[in-house]
């Protein structure tokens, strides 16, 4: 499988998102009520608004923010790869966006294609919307209106494990358990996000979570061209 994708052509990444704020008390009541209108149809009448809020508004581009971004790609060395992973965070997530935006221009200029696991319905959408949201431009490699669908060849592994049966969602987590791949959920997952950024304030923790999740594309990608995985001595980290 993926006989004809390069490893080397391959620009994965993974985001993670939290709650724009930290309770819902402290948003206006006219964000309240567009809130309770978004979501009015999925929330049990006895769940509690500001609880729904805190675990389901960081999974909605409009309500949500964008605190860290990790990324990897593969060099060739010798007769081996080595993945590079560089991950970028932090509370301003404008700035955090700006500072990104020169690599994901350099995405464009060298030709690589966008590669995670749900990136499609999820990663790209919510870095699209963020990025106008705080009224910078989209860089080319996100600019996708008007493309047609082949036209997009962004690399989803969660897209690829379908194998065209569009029924079930399958985790990163499973996917990768399957494929004997190391789980990268060895301390969260994606739910404790909100908690250990808003309660905890352990930004660092949530940086360490993400970059696993890059490291386990990387494996799953490597698994399913039917290649040995990345020994840990392989995976360079940049500061």
């Amino acid at each position: 499988m993926l006989k004809n994708v390069n490893p080397e052509s391959l620009f994965i990444f993974d985001i993670e998102t939290v709650p724009g704020n930290a309770d819902f008390n402290q948003l206006t009541p006219a964000v309240q009520k567009l809130f309770n209108d978004k979501t009015g149809r999925f929330r049990k009448e006895e769940e509690d608004p500001a609880e729904y809020y805190f675990s389901k508004a960081g999974i909605l581009a409009e309500f949500g923010k964008i605190i860290v971004i990790s990324c990897g790609y593969f060099v060739k060395k010798d007769d081996h790869y080595v993945l590079n992973i560089k991950t970028y965070s932090g509370h301003d997530e404008k700035l955090l966006l700006e500072t990104f935006t020169p690599t994901l221009i350099n995405v464009s200029k060298n030709d690589y294609l966008l590669c995670g696991h749900n990136i499609k319905e999820f990663d790209v959408p919510w870095l699209c919307r963020r990025f106008l949201i705080n009224g910078l431009p989209l860089p080319p490699v996100l600019d996708i209106y008007g493309k047609k669908p082949w036209e997009v060849n962004h690399v989803d592994t969660l897209e690829l494990w379908k194998f065209g049966d569009f029924k079930h969602y399958t985790s990163l987590n499973l996917l990768a358990h399957v494929l004997q791949v190391p789980t990268p959920k060895d301390d969260i997952d994606g739910s404790m996000v909100g908690n250990v950024y808003w309660k905890e304030d352990n930004l660092s923790r949530i940086a360490k979570y993400c970059s696993k999740d890059v490291i386990a594309v990387a494996q799953v990608i490597m698994r399913l061209k039917g290649m040995p995985l990345l020994p840990d001595e392989n995976i360079v980290i940049q500061d």
